[in-house]
């Protein structure tokens, strides 16, 4: 690597042969702080990267700190087309960072935002605060072809940060931006930069590892990759021992390999809302013996997690009134509060409860739900009593602790998160992340999953809980099973109540979540053009290529040299068309596979393949299996 001089100019006083800094073309932004709001010290200095645009000119960075001087940048070239760069306060400063690059064939903007449509917004949309326990700070332009015009990230996963991109209407530019508060003690500014062109899922995975650098995983317990049963959507609270013991045995069968038990085991109460979380005593009435209960579904072959609503404490509980003044903020609406972690008794409490799951009943891990509620935009300040000055201090305190509490006990605990909080800095302290409840959304759920799975890092990443009406066809069955393909199915429907086909199909696919685990989760993912909800996903190795189909798009085979050995690409068709088209490079000669979605051959036969398009028929829910001969 080379580091490049700072080519940063201080307009405060500069020398005189130096020249002022080219400010980019002024845009529009209603949320830019006028007037007296404005600190008294402004001090604006241009960098040079190093990086060329597409159109082959130079790319600045332009800095500008607002309320201080005594800040220094520098460029670091990592690799071709990337660059680093840090900038360090001596005093304290907010520092904003702005570069653009031309917005030519922009096609889609990618943000891990759960909520974000994938259109260009405007440079004057406010930008997004991340945190520790909200989101992460990374972006992407991306061009035709799925080409990354630019993919930028922010070092600090931690603090919040505040992230805005758009397009300038002024210029017809994309502006990124990028705001930190710094401190003489505090973690300097670091933006990756990366304008090489590549496939945009490879540079947000280039981003992914630059954030673990350092960074100790403590490694994914094998059922954390492996089918699961959840208990939300098929019995929401209504959840006692009989029935779990009933869906883990029939789960079983199917070979799904854990359960996640969710609401209602803490409460009596059928209500939903909140207001009977914080407690986290067992509803004896549902559960009269929670540690037997846990050891039936453990002989039956299964994990066992338990969830818990972390931030809450609700008012119908007998913890409200010792913790009612160490809030956050109060969620009328929800009949609960936001505790605030910055106490270390709240801290200990949360700890002790949820530690009880795995030391006294034998659970295989926790769902930790909600974490997200922590973040807030203007917390209050550390209140008597708080040993950490901020709220991601805490959050951060609280799981470490619960983490070195729970391997203590099991050191290959199963620990859920979920988007949207999935910030780098809490990989140490999870095994897995599930994508936002969109139930009944199949495209909703394959798009969250390719999301987490483009950042989530040594993460197993899971779908959100799949469930269908009762009336369902078999084939739609498939289809909502293939949305989920490249993360770890969560079932939840009432097993007990599934007709043969249903029964059939889950069984059929869920074996092939399985038999191809490594492939689907820890293959090379390259998603399909982000703009239209990823149409088409694949996945590969060096052995096998899993690609599944959403519209009627054609399918490339990939390219292979003659005197490699056999080859096995999977095709799988959740689009209506049964008509698939595969395209080929060179004429090549295959064993074709034809099943259809509950798992039935159709067809076995040797297709030659010709170069250019192959029409294969398919049908919807259906799997199609090359074997690719010398």
């Amino acid at each position: 690597m080379t580091t490049a001089p700072d080519a940063a100019h201080d307009t405060a006083g500069a020398a005189a042969q130096d020249p002022a800094p080219q400010l980019p073309v002024p845009a529009w932004r209603p949320t830019a702080p006028t007037g007296d709001t404005t600190p008294g010290t402004v001090v604006h200095r241009q960098l040079a990267t190093g990086l060329l645009h597409t159109t082959g000119d130079p790319l600045t960075v332009h800095l500008t700190g607002l309320g201080g001087d005594r800040w220094e940048s520098a460029v670091t070239r990592v690799e071709d087309g990337v660059a680093l760069i840090e900038v360090t306060a001596a005093d304290a400063v907010t520092l904003r960072a702005e570069w653009r690059v031309p917005c030519v064939g922009a096609t889609a903007y990618w943000t891990p935002n759960t909520d974000a449509s994938r259109w260009l917004p405007p440079s004057w949309t406010a930008p997004r605060t991340v945190s520790l326990a909200l989101g992460a700070p990374v972006a992407s332009l991306v061009g035709t072809h799925d080409r990354a015009l630019c993919t930028a990230a922010a070092g600090e996963t931690a603090a919040p940060v505040r992230v805005g991109a758009g397009v300038v209407e002024e210029s017809g530019e994309f502006a990124f931006t990028v705001e930190q508060d710094l401190t003489p003690d505090g973690p300097p500014m670091r933006l990756r930069i990366d304008l090489s062109g590549r496939h945009f899922a490879t540079t947000l995975r280039a981003v992914s590892d630059w954030w673990g650098e350092g960074q100790s995983h403590p490694g994914v317990a094998r059922a954390a990759r492996m089918p699961a049963y959840s208990t939300w959507y098929s019995l929401h609270q209504n959840v006692d021992a009989a029935v779990v013991e009933r869906q883990a045995a029939l789960s079983a069968d199917l070979g799904i390999e854990s359960i996640i038990v969710d609401d209602g085991w803490q409460t009596a109460d059928r209500t939903r809302g909140y207001g009977h979380c914080g407690d986290w005593e067992p509803n004896e009435a549902a559960f009269p013996d929670l540690a037997a209960h846990v050891a039936e579904v453990h002989r039956l072959g299964l994990a066992y997690l338990l969830w818990y609503a972390v931030p809450f404490i609700g008012r119908h509980n007998a913890a409200w009134d010792r913790f009612k003044g160490m809030i956050l903020r109060e969620r009328p609406e929800l009949d609960a509060a936001v505790l605030d972690p910055r106490h270390p008794e709240v801290r200990d409490y949360l700890t002790e409860k949820i530690a009880r799951a795995v030391e006294e009943w034998d659970m295989d891990g926790v769902k930790l739900d909600f974490i997200d509620l922590f973040a807030a935009a203007d917390p209050p300040p550390a209140p008597a009593g708080a040993d950490h000055d901020t709220v991601h201090e805490g959050v951060r305190r609280l799981l470490a602790d619960l983490d070195a509490r729970l391997r203590r006990t099991r050191p290959d605990v199963i620990v859920e998160h979920r988007q949207p909080y999935v910030s780098p800095g809490l990989r140490p302290y999870a095994t897995m992340v599930r994508t936002v409840d969109c139930p009944l959304s199949p495209a909703e759920n394959r798009q969250r999953i390719v999301d987490c799975r483009l950042t989530a890092g040594p993460l197993a990443v899971h779908a959100d809980m799949i469930m269908w009406n009762a009336a369902e066809p078999p084939e739609s069955v498939a289809v909502h099973l293939l949305n989920a393909l490249f993360a770890v199915p969560q079932i939840s429907v009432d097993l007990a109540a599934q007709t043969p086909d249903q029964l059939a199909t889950l069984r059929f696919w869920l074996d092939v979540f399985r038999r191809h685990a490594d492939v689907l989760q820890l293959g090379d993912l390259e998603p399909a053009r982000p703009d239209l909800g990823y149409p088409q996903i694949r996945a590969g190795d060096d052995r096998t290529t899993v690609v599944a189909r959403y519209a009627p798009l054609p399918v490339a085979l990939p390219d292979r040299d003659a005197a490699a050995g056999p080859e096995t690409v999977l095709v799988a068709n959740a689009d209506a068309d049964p008509t698939v088209l595969l395209t080929a490079t060179r004429p090549e000669r295959a064993l074709a596979r034809v099943q259809d979605c509950r798992g039935e051959i159709l067809s076995e036969t040797v297709l030659d393949l010709v170069a250019g398009v192959n029409p294969v028929t398919v049908p919807t829910g259906g799997l199609l299996t090359l074997t690719r001969e010398h």
